[in-house]
């Protein structure tokens, strides 16, 4: 079986990449979120399992020790890892996995599997980048301030990924998008069973010699 992609998405805080993650799982088969380990707490209408593995320090020590996260980082104080075996048990059985992770994580993914597909999103200006993250109302003065300063270090990062997507227009982002993982799995390596199959058909294998 063709092994799965792993896509990872990244963007400053404020730039819409939750959203367009779960506009991009709903409308592609075959590919899945790989949900990360966390040691912040649930916010509101945060389930365990379906939005974050919530663990607290001592579990995630513990995963650290035994070399299970893919990648691990600190984010705004507290700590977050993409399970290894998570990953790998959606990309064995031939679908794409999708980590939505700050960039420090996509470098540290990119180290560890050189052919992970990284994409950035980007708010269309500094202006809507603030406006967005004042208009959540959910974060204090100062730690929207703290996010703001991520984001200066963040954005130049963002260069170093293979694509990137400009969140002006939600809709035109998530087909972006949707468009780049759709165009990646018609790469002739991903398409390899086709030509075998074909190939069955007329009696040849896929080097071109007779099986008969």
């Amino acid at each position: 079986m063709t092994r799965g992609d792993v896509f990872v998405i990244s963007a400053p805080s404020g730039s819409g990449k939750t959203t367009i993650c779960r506009e991009v799982l709903s409308r592609v088969p075959g590919l899945t979120l790989s949900r990360s380990y966390t040691t912040r707490p649930k916010m509101p209408g945060e389930v365990d399992g379906v939005d974050y593995y919530f663990v607290d320090e001592v579990k995630f020590d513990n995963m650290v020790k035994s070399k299970d996260f893919l990648e691990f980082a600190f984010v705004y104080g507290k700590r977050y890892g993409t399970s290894r075996a998570s990953v790998e048990a959606i990309v064995s059985r031939g679908e794409d996995a999708v980590l939505e992770i700050d960039v420090q994580g996509g470098g540290s993914v990119k180290q560890a599997m050189p052919d992970a597909v990284r994409i950035g999103i980007l708010p269309p200006d500094w202006e809507t980048l603030r406006n967005r993250l004042y208009a959540r109302a959910r974060d204090s003065h100062e730690e929207m301030e703290r996010r703001l300063a991520a984001a200066r270090a963040e954005i130049p990062e963002l260069a170093k990924y293979d694509y990137l997507v400009v969140n002006d227009d939600l809709e035109t982002a998530v087909r972006k998008v949707e468009w780049i993982v759709r165009a990646r799995r018609l790469r002739s390596q991903r398409m390899i069973a086709c030509i075998e199959r074909i190939l069955q058909g007329t009696g040849e294998g896929p080097n071109g010699s007779s099986n008969g």
